[in-house]
């Protein structure tokens, strides 16, 4: 690589300017880009797309979201039944779970299933079955939930269903429970997807070349292990030239915090750190703040999910090279119909999940409107760099 062929006096000086002025020209960049890699990476993006390579959290075969879909006269029969819901969510701190909210309200008041509770966990699994014990004294016909632990939670989900509730989870499921008998179905994105489109937009904006940091959810937590896994799987046997010199875990509930504590940490370990990844937006807002105080605008970022801060940054080009964004408005529609279907009695795959978008500078205005159903706020439309 380019900056071990410096003298070591060079490489000194090189490194001290670096540190001092942290800037753009002498820090980061540790090889020439690659242009064929680029090209390779873009058509493994260009080919992921409409496929899912995600399994289940019990090794299931996917199955797509048409396979929640009713019939006119489904709708009807849910209709009669004037039937309750209530969303369970891990926590409400980010876009995706506003709009896999929103996507749930939307598609249950169009089944006529009234929502009567939505509650935030805030990531602790305490609150969490608390929450589902409060919300079981409303007798809903369905919950739709995601776990914030798969163990400590499963009890309380256990009780629920056995009290006749409908269960339909986002992305993971409490241990020890079986699908179609105690919960109808598990809805998620294409998580390994996500990870390995992630990857790809790393290697394409590094041109194949350099050394990354990862900064991971440190948690018992399905979805979040499969993004780090397809990331890390993709980078190590694609494109041997990426290497990955450090890995921190962060646990939360302060996501952005962490992730700014992990990144500070690897740039200033690592002067010619080319990149980050982070395991979502919400952790991905951190390493950019982190990028911005060390002056490292040249700092490549790739992550998962379509968070407003981080559309903007890839609006403007900048930080941001591209992420895997789920669906959660589209979702949380699946999640409501499979819970209505089960009401009236229709069977129900084990695992649904929806294939990953990517997303990067050049379509990140179209990908919102996939995303969310609705046109981009205006402040991401006007920092749009043409």
């Amino acid at each position: 690589m380019m900056i071990r062929r410096l003298p070591f006096v060079a490489l000194a000086a090189a490194l001290s300017l670096s540190v001092a002025s942290c800037s753009s020209s002498t820090s980061g960049a540790s090889s020439v880009p690659d242009a064929g890699v680029s090209e390779k990476a873009q058509q493994a993006l260009d080919e992921i797309k409409g496929q899912v390579l995600s399994k289940g959290p019990n090794g299931e075969t996917p199955s797509p979201a048409s396979a929640a879909d009713l019939t006119p006269e489904d709708i009807e029969k849910v209709k009669a039944l004037n039937a309750t819901a209530a969303i369970v969510m891990h926590y409400g701190g980010n876009d995706w779970a506003t709009a896999q909210v929103n996507g749930l309200k939307s598609e249950f008041e169009q089944l006529g299933i009234k929502v009567i509770a939505t509650t935030d966990a805030n990531f602790k699994p305490d609150k969490q079955v608390s929450d589902i014990e409060t919300v079981m004294t409303q007798e809903p016909d369905i919950i739709v939930s995601i776990p914030t632990d798969p163990i400590a939670t499963a009890s309380a989900y256990k009780k629920a269903a056995e009290a006749g509730t409908k269960l339909v989870f986002m992305d993971n499921i409490p241990q020890g429970l079986t699908a179609g008998q105690d919960y109808v179905s598990v809805v998620s994105a294409d998580n390994y997807g996500n990870g390995v489109v992630s990857a790809h937009q790393m290697a394409k904006a590094l041109g194949g070349k350099g050394k990354i940091g990862l900064v991971f959810h440190q948690a018992d937590f399905f979805v979040t292990k499969q993004r780090y896994d397809g990331f890390k799987e993709t980078i190590t046997k694609e494109y041997p030239d990426i290497q990955v010199v450090e890995e921190k875990g962060i646990a939360g509930p302060d996501f952005a915090g962490d992730a700014q504590a992990a990144a500070n940490a690897m740039l200033s370990k690592y002067p010619d750190l080319s990149g980050i990844w982070a395991v979502w937006d919400v952790p991905a807002e951190g390493v950019m703040a982190a990028a911005r105080a060390a002056g490292r605008q040249d700092l490549k970022i790739a992550t998962e999910d379509l968070g407003k801060n981080v559309a903007i940054a890839l609006a403007k080009d900048e930080l941001v090279v591209g992420l895997g964004a789920q669906v959660p408005f589209d979702q949380g529609v699946t999640e409501a119909r499979l819970g209505a279907g089960a009401l009236i009695g229709k069977e129900a795959p084990a695992y649904v999940a929806l294939s990953a978008l990517p997303v990067d500078h050049s379509n990140v205005l179209e990908a919102w409107k996939q995303v969310y159903h609705e046109d981009a706020p205006k402040d991401i439309q006007d920092s749009y760099k043409k």
